[in-house]
């Protein structure tokens, strides 16, 4: 594993490397620029489809009063807004369609979204907009539910993103956060073999590049456990903090609101 180098000044995370926060937000979008078009394939070789019924359990947790504004962040490929739109026609009895507003940084991942979105019928009800989990383009008090899934690890200011997420969403908004987090200890010692050797391997051969699985393996440690996260949400203002653990920990949902 890579030391961190605390001799960068005002240093973060980008992975196991100490960085300065310009370079991190240059090294994800690089990231991201690259796995982009095999995103979605990724997931479901790397979690062999689990990823899907993480993110069931996940949309589940805004139903069955389902928002009516929504913004989904770091959610460029469309994934989570599409499968709440779905679920909320298939559950709203034809009432008018919720207002979405998908937020990524990285153009590459909005662009897959668009596609995807013009294949399955769907540009219509979702807007999409360029902006950092730090920096929402969206008013304050203007959305009823905030999710963000596998997105807030890549945040170079991760209160600031919390503080973000508090500001754009009304009274009695809900905080949803689907996130890699800390097995339980009986399948930690698998789950970390099976990430930093098999994770990159499969990046490699799918993506044309270990590097950027490498990035998402380290950076899932990097990231706060369970207890800790609950902890910065809290501390950002919101109210009723929970978590759920999925597949032993291996990913955890956290709710809250934002009385």
């Amino acid at each position: 594993m890579a030391t961190p180098n605390p001799a960068v000044p005002d240093a973060v995370d980008f992975g196991f490397r100490r960085v300065s926060a310009e370079e991190k937000d240059q090294l994800v979008q690089g990231v991201f620029d690259q796995v982009s078009s095999r995103y979605d394939v990724m997931n479901d070789l790397m979690s062999g489809g689990l990823h899907r019924r993480w993110k069931r359990e996940f949309i589940a947790g805004l139903f069955p009063s389902p928002p009516t504004r929504l913004v989904d962040v770091a959610g460029g490929t469309g994934d989570i807004a599409m499968r709440f739109l779905e679920r909320y026609h298939e559950t709203s009895g034809g009432l008018a369609s919720p207002a979405i507003t998908v937020v990524d940084a990285n153009p590459s991942m909005l662009a897959t979204g668009r596609d995807r979105a013009i294949d399955r019928g769907m540009l219509s009800g979702i807007r999409w907009a360029a902006g950092r989990a730090e920096a929402l383009p969206l008013r304050d008090r203007s959305v009823e539910a905030y999710t963000v899934s596998f997105g807030l690890r890549n945040a170079t200011d991760l209160p600031k993103a919390l503080a973000e997420a508090r500001r754009v969403l009304t009274p009695g908004g809900r905080f949803l956060c689907l996130e890699f987090s800390r097995p339980v200890s009986t399948i930690a010692g698998p789950y970390d073999r099976y990430s930093f050797s098999v994770i990159p391997v499969l990046g490699r051969i799918v993506v044309g590049d270990a590097a950027p699985y490498r990035y998402l393996v380290e950076s899932i440690r990097r990231f706060p456990d369970q207890q800790t996260f609950a902890t910065m949400i809290a501390e950002a203002g919101f109210s009723h903090v929970r978590f759920r653990n999925l597949s032993g920990g291996i990913v955890a949902i956290h709710s809250a609101w934002r009385l």
